[in-house]
């Protein structure tokens, strides 16, 4: 079974999204979204750049 993206309503006029993996837990928890056209945008927009995402290492701080 693969991960899943969760919808959950925030209150009366938000939306939160929750990435699971294929074992139900938690990877990623969205900021509150104001519609959920825009949530829905936002699973697309990580749908899209998950395959193709850069890993940055920050822990090294340049001075």
């Amino acid at each position: 079974m693969a991960g899943r993206f969760e919808i959950h309503r925030v209150g009366d006029e938000s939306y939160r999204l929750r990435l699971t993996d294929a074992d139900g837990n938690i990877v990623a928890v969205s900021p509150n979204f104001k519609s959920l056209n825009m949530l829905l945008e936002g699973i697309k927009a990580m749908r899209e750049n998950a395959a193709t995402g850069i890993v940055v290492d920050l822990r090294q701080q340049q001075a």
